[in-house]
Order: C-alpha cells, then sequence, then structure tokens
C-alpha cells in the first residue's frame, strides 16, 4: 500500500490533537482565571505563541501547511500570535488586580474563532485532496482530469504545441495478479506508477485512470517528439522490472496516444487514445500506437 493514505490519515489525527491541545490550553487559562492561579511561561511569554503544544506542532508542520495553501498557513501563524497577545494581556491585568477592557476579551475571542475556522478549512482542504487521490499510489484519479484538460489546453495554444492524450495499460496484469496474488498486484501498480513519474516532464500531469490503466497528458511541437516521449516511456518500463523478493519480474506496457484535435473534447481524445491503445494490445503489446489527426 502505497504510503499517501497513510500520510492523510496522520496529519489529520495530528490536527485534531493540535486542535484539542489548544483548547485544554483555552481550559487551563479559564481554570487560572477562576483560581487566581499563575497561568505558565506558555501563557505569560512574549514568545508564548512558539512554546504552546499547538504552536510547536504548527511549526514543525509548516511546510505542509505552506504547499496546501500559503496565505491561509501565514494567517494562522499571524492569529495564532495575536491570539497569544491577547491572552497575555489579559492575564497581566488580572495579575495586577486590574480591569480587563472589552476591546482585549473581543481581540482574544477574534483570534481564536479565525484560528479554529481556519483549521477546520485546511482539514476540509486536506480530505477533499484526499478523495480525488489514488490511496494506493497516490497519483490523481480521474475525477480532476477534465479540469485540468481544459487549462493544459490553453497553455499549449499559447505555446502553439499539440496536446496529447496517453492512455497506458499494464501488458498481462490478470496473469500477475493470478500468478502472484493482488498484494503483489498492487506493488506493481505502485512500481509503475513511480516509474512513469521519474520518466515524465514537469509539464506531463499522471493519473490513475482505473484498474492497470494510466492516463499523461503530453505537450509537443512535432509529432515527432510524441513518438520520442512514447518510446522512452515503453522503453524504460521495460527495463525497469519489479523485485519481488530477489527475482526480477519483468513488466511492460502498451500506450494509445491520440493528438487531439483544436475544437476537441476530452471524452473523443480518450476514446480514442483508448481505440489506439487497443489497437497496440492486438499488434503484440509492449509498444505504441499513434492515433494523429
Amino acid at each position: 500500500m502505497h504510503e499517501f493514505a497513510h500520510e492523510v490519515d496522520v496529519f489529520i489525527a495530528e490536527l485534531d490533537m493540535a486542535v484539542e491541545a489548544h483548547l485544554a490550553w483555552v481550559r487551563r487559562i479559564l481554570r487560572c482565571a477562576v483560581q487566581r492561579a499563575m497561568p505558565g511561561e506558555d501563557v505569560l511569554s512574549h514568545e508564548a505563541h512558539t512554546l504552546c503544544r499547538f504552536g510547536a506542532w504548527f511549526a514543525a508542520n509548516s511546510a505542509h501547511f505552506e504547499t496546501i495553501d500559503a496565505p491561509a498557513a501565514r494567517r494562522i501563524e499571524a492569529v495564532h500570535k495575536a491570539m497569544h497577545d491577547a491572552i497575555r494581556s489579559i492575564c497581566n491585568r488580572m495579575l495586577d488586580a486590574q480591569p480587563v477592557p472589552d476591546d482585549a476579551l473581543e481581540a482574544f475571542e477574534q483570534a481564536q474563532a479565525e484560528l479554529l475556522s481556519l483549521l477546520a478549512r485546511f482539514k476540509t482542504l486536506v480530505l477533499s485532496s484526499a478523495q480525488r487521490h489514488d490511496p494506493l499510489t497516490g497519483l490523481p484519479l480521474r475525477h480532476s482530469i477534465e479540469y485540468d484538460f481544459t487549462l493544459y489546453q490553453r497553455d499549449a495554444r499559447r505555446k502553439q504545441h499539440a496536446v496529447y492524450v496517453v492512455m497506458i495499460d499494464v501488458d498481462h496484469f490478470k496473469h500477475i495478479n493470478d500468478s502472484y496474488g493482488h498484494p503483489v498486484g498492487d506493488m506493481v501498480l505502485c512500481h509503475l506508477a513511480d516509474t512513469l513519474k521519474r520518466s515524465l516532464r514537469e509539464n506531463e500531469p499522471l493519473y490513475r485512470y482505473g484498474g492497470e490503466e494510466f492516463l499523461v497528458l503530453m505537450q509537443c511541437a512535432s509529432p515527432a517528439e510524441a513518438e520520442s516521449l512514447a518510446d522512452r516511456l515503453v522503453t524504460t518500463v521495460r527495463n525497469a522490472p519489479v523485485l519481488l523478493g530477489n527475482e526480477p519480474v519483468a513488466l511492460t506496457v502498451t500506450l494509445g496516444l491520440a493528438e487531439v484535435g483544436e475544437l476537441e473534447g476530452l471524452a473523443s481524445a480518450i476514446r480514442r487514445s483508448d481505440k489506439a491503445l487497443y489497437r497496440g494490445k492486438k499488434s503484440g503489446r509492449n509498444r505504441y500506437v499513434i492515433d494523429t489527426l
């Protein structure tokens, strides 16, 4: 099983625990206020926002938050500090037996409410992203291809490049499952996904289309470039056997490519690439077939 699903589960669990740690911190402050007890350094220190359990966890995971939504991540850091500044001011006034102004309480309440709202939004974004990704390979699933395809076409037009939809199918995958079992079949799919990702260019998105099928979007300046890229994928997979223990098991794929027409939709291009893939299977597998305009 790929690590993607596990990583999402761990992050969500840690996020929930961090929120609970924050709420426990708030309850402790309330108890200190009622009992007139001295709060700790994670309240009174000017660096309290880095000393509390939530602050420490957020600092350790800030890079992950940045990759999801950088402006929102920076806003969390700002409102968390503002919340600590407000509560420090409130506690100092209480310890000096001074009245606490309404604006100080409102600053704390508003900062805390915004903090919890931002964290809830991040949780929704992570879970939503997980639903759009294959838990086995970590690749995006077919549901997001339509939107990506539209943006990809626009980018290709600006560059005066042709778009190709590429269907990739594992050869004799049923034989692999029947001979070695489904856990090995899953391992083969993960191995193939990693091999393809390493072989593709940065601007070539890869999707788990279903079963043992994958889909790639490519931009090419010429039909010759498309053939070269397709040949590279077939050759790279053929030269990267999957290791079952100490036994290398050869793996091959068949590709069907469809050059997308200027006004052609994604569904039509996928049908054509699928037909090209079928022709490749019928003519011997371990090859590519291109359906040009």
